[in-house]
C-alpha cells in the first residue's frame, strides 16, 4: 500500500487537493474549469493533471465538440476516490451494537468468522514457505491491509511484527473481540511459534507489536 492510500487526500499538496475536491464534486471537468476552481493557470493545471494521472488518481477521456482538437474531460479513478475519508468505524460500531443488543454471542462469532477468513487467506499466501518467509509475508499482508506493518528479525528464530496503524482502532476500543481475534489470527497462522503481544494501542501504546519465537 502506498503512502497516498495510507494517509488519504490530506497527504497531497494544497493545489492537488483542490483539483481532486473539484473532480469529486463535479464528476468530470476540463482543465480550464479545474484551473479556475484551484485558482491557478490553465498550463499549471495541466501539469498537475498530468502528475495526478501518472499517479493513477485521475483519468481523462476525449470529447469532440465540433472542429478542432478534442477536449479532455478528467475524472477520479477508484484509487483517487478512495483518498476521500469514509466514516466506516462509526457505522461499524453502530451495527455491532445493534447485533449485540439482539444476540451478544453473535458479536463474538462475527469476529471469529473474520479471523477464519483472514487465516485462510494467509495460509494460501504462505503455503510452502520457510518460517522466516512466512512471518515476512504475514507482515506484508498486514501492511497491504493498512496496518503500516513492519517486519524485524531480533535473533535466530525470533521475530517481531510491529503495526504502526490500527485500521479498526475505534472498533477495538469498544469491542475487545477485535484485539483478541488479531492475536489469535497470528497464533493460528504460525502454530509452531509462541506469539505474544508486547505493545498495544488500545492501552495507550504508540504501536501494536507482536514477538514471535519459533519453538525448537
Amino acid at each position: 500500500m502506498n503512502a497516498l492510500a495510507r494517509f488519504g487526500i490530506s497527504s497531497l499538496p494544497e493545489t492537488r487537493r483542490a483539483i481532486l475536491n473539484h473532480l469529486k464534486r463535479e464528476g468530470e471537468a476540463r482543465a480550464e474549469t479545474i484551473a479556475t476552481a484551484a485558482d491557478i493557470t490553465v498550463s499549471g493545471a495541466r501539469q498537475h493533471l498530468m502528475a495526478l494521472e501518472r499517479d493513477g488518481l485521475i483519468v481523462h477521456r476525449e470529447v469532440r465538440e465540433g472542429p478542432g482538437r478534442p477536449k479532455h474531460l478528467y475524472s477520479l479513478t477508484t484509487a483517487g476516490d478512495a483518498l476521500f475519508p469514509r466514516n466506516y468505524a462509526e457505522l461499524t460500531n453502530e451495527l455491532l451494537q445493534y447485533v449485540g443488543d439482539e444476540d451478544p454471542e453473535l458479536v463474538q462469532r462475527i469476529f471469529e468468522r473474520r479471523g477464519q477468513r483472514r487465516l485462510q487467506q494467509t495460509q494460501t499466501r504462505t503455503a510452502g514457505l520457510p518460517f522466516e518467509a512466512r512471518v515476512r509475508a504475514i507482515a506484508q499482508q498486514l501492511d497491504d491491509d493498512g496496518y503500516l506493518a513492519e517486519f524485524q528479525q531480533t535473533a535466530d528464530d525470533e521475530f517481531k511484527i510491529i503495526e504502526h496503524n490500527c485500521t479498526v482502532l475505534s472498533v477495538a476500543h469498544r469491542y475487545g473481540h477485535a484485539c483478541a481475534s488479531e492475536l489469535a489470527f497470528l497464533q493460528k497462522a504460525l502454530p509452531e511459534a509462541d506469539v505474544a503481544r508486547v505493545a498495544h494501542q488500545v492501552t495507550s501504546g504508540h504501536v501494536c507489536a507482536y514477538e514471535i519465537h519459533r519453538r525448537s
